[in-house]
């Protein structure tokens, strides 16, 4: 219908809410570029005031503009308390018997009555959680309620208004009591108080009083409820305590903020998503001639590594080899020919195919072996190097080719594989990296093994969490190799490609047996019945050649 700004903001409504679809990022600059205007306005149609707020109350806290931050803070405060109101009103439905045989029903009046109360209540106490998910995700913003406390006990005192510093500090702690940082920062802010002010007669702030008092009462009645019903229910940890805010100020340590010692934080701005596993890294490479190049430090992130001659000269020409003869375009991403952008021709192949190939004469079997014993040694090195307590099994194994389109390279700006993790969405604009589906949740390590470097651009980043401030670039060539964990701690992406063709190995791994990949379990057989066809051609001395 020529109404373009109603589809940009349709289109940023969806891409907000599914930040992993690169298709709907392009439409887009599609629409934006058929109006002629570079800044049309991007509207989230189901933005949720009180998380708009509260996005702007960070941003202006961490730009140090506190007045503008307190605010926004307030503003959002002010929102979220009306927004619950509408969410625990809409609990007040009629009740409902999906959980039960409805003609089997036997309840009397009173426990019917009960019962119904029940799910309203549970509805209700509910909406913390509902408050804190942004549309389109499934998972909360983690601690979101108390960080509003935390960010404002912090910005008053920036301003001098220490009463209302208290005031949040103390309101924090309804949350988490025996948060040690805020029990400090209390003590901090009763020193500063005039002589006339009793900081015992400074109290917590009143909404949020009320708020967790009401919530406590309800996770009583509920539990009580629980046990004279008969229904099994566990109260969920509403305020994890690892959802913190991100940034050196957490203390302000009775000195002048500009030489004050910083406590509990990193002095970087932002912290890496938790992990929940211990991290450990600098294990043995095991094979002879792999070259150490840089850890995670020197990569500026968490389990990160580089490492050089993986494979050597020859080894990168045979793969080379054998992917002209077995890539198929659009491979893994239903046939499309650009899964990532429309300037580059991506083309692939599986470990399995790649034997299926060689067993049937198409490709040379010992080179197309080779893919898959190459793919065994980046596994085994990665699970030593990072020194797994247990085996790392293969999720996913693909040979992958990327083309630059020739005519299509002037003025490009977009990226030949836009900024992601690997095992879950991430999401910028909220800081967040979500662990749910359609995310490989699963997915606990991954490594690139690159086979060319007769290419212009493809460098290999990583980025802060905000998809923009590149931590690191990696240049691609034969026998290099970058393996780090899937998580949110390392989103990456590749440069636009913009001459040649850019050829790698990726590989992606998991702790959990019950993702292994199938296709690489059907290769293993392939390989033991190669193994020992072999071994039968040897005892009656045949040679292979012949046999061919």
């Amino acid at each position: 219908l020529n109404q373009l700004e109603k589809a940009v903001e349709a289109a940023h409504t969806f891409f907000v809410a599914n930040p992993e679809h690169m298709e709907m990022q392009q439409n887009i600059e599609n629409y934006r570029a058929t109006a002629g205007v570079e800044a049309l306005q991007l509207v989230d149609r189901e933005a949720k005031p009180h998380l708009e707020s509260y996005n702007a109350g960070v941003k202006h806290y961490e730009a140090d503009d506190f007045e503008l931050a307190i605010r926004h803070f307030e503003q959002a405060l002010r929102e979220y308390f009306v927004e619950d109101i509408e969410c625990r009103t809409l609990c007040e439905g009629p009740q409902r018997f999906e959980e039960y045989e409805y003609l089997g029903y036997k309840a009397g009046l009173y426990e019917a009555i009960a019962d119904h109360y029940m799910q309203v209540l549970v509805c209700q106490h509910e909406c913390v959680r509902e408050l804190a998910t942004r549309p389109g995700r499934l998972s909360p913003i983690e601690n979101f309620l108390p960080l509003h406390y935390d960010y404002l006990q912090f910005a008053y005192y920036r301003v001098g208004e220490y009463v209302k510093a208290l005031e949040c500090a103390k309101a924090y702690l309804l949350c988490h009591p025996d948060d040690e940082d805020v029990l400090d920062n209390v003590d901090y802010y009763e020193s500063l108080l005039d002589d006339s002010i009793d900081p015992a007669s400074v109290e917590a702030r009143e909404d949020l009083t009320m708020f967790v008092k009401r919530h406590k009462l309800e996770s009583e009645l509920i539990k009580s409820a629980a046990e004279g019903l008969g229904f099994s229910y566990t109260e969920p940890n509403y305020w994890i305590r690892y959802g913190g805010r991100q940034d050196e100020n957490r203390v302000p340590s009775g000195v002048n903020v500009e030489g004050a010692e910083v406590h509990g934080l990193s002095m970087g701005k932002k912290l890496s998503p938790k992990i929940d596993r211990d991290l450990r890294e600098g294990g043995p490479l095991l094979y002879e001639n792999i070259t150490f190049v840089y850890n995670s430090e020197q990569l500026n992130g968490t389990q990160r590594v580089l490492l050089d001659n993986v494979l050597s000269e020859e080894q990168c020409r045979e793969l080379h080899s054998v992917a002209s003869g077995i890539m198929l375009v659009g491979d893994g991403y239903r046939g499309k020919t650009s899964p990532h952008t429309p300037n580059e021709k991506f083309e692939g192949a599986t470990v399995l195919k790649a034997l299926k190939s060689g067993y049937e004469g198409r490709v040379p079997l010992k080179s197309a072996r080779l893919f898959y014993d190459i793919s065994e040694k980046a596994r085994r090195i990665v699970e030593s190097y990072f020194m797994l307590n247990s085996t790392l099994y293969f999720s996913y194994t693909h040979m992958v080719c990327r083309t630059a389109l020739s005519g299509q390279q002037d003025r490009r700006n977009d990226l030949s594989h836009p900024i992601h993790a690997d095992n879950c969405l991430l999401d910028p604009e909220a800081n967040e990296c979500w662990k749910e589906p359609p995310a490989y949740t699963f997915r606990d390590y991954s490594a690139l093994l690159y086979m060319n470097d007769d290419f212009e651009g493809g460098e290999f980043i990583f980025t802060e969490m905000d998809a923009k401030t590149v931590t690191a670039s990696i240049k691609p060539k034969c026998g290099r190799m970058i393996s780090f964990s899937s998580g949110g701690e390392n989103p990456h992406g590749v440069k636009a490609v913009t001459k040649g063709k850019r050829c790698a190995v990726a590989l992606w791994f998991t702790l959990d047996p019950l993702y292994r990949e199938l296709e690489r379990i059907q290769a293993d057989e392939v390989i033991a019945i190669l193994d020992q066809e072999q071994q039968g051609k040897h005892e009656l001395n045949i040679n292979p050649k012949d046999e061919l």
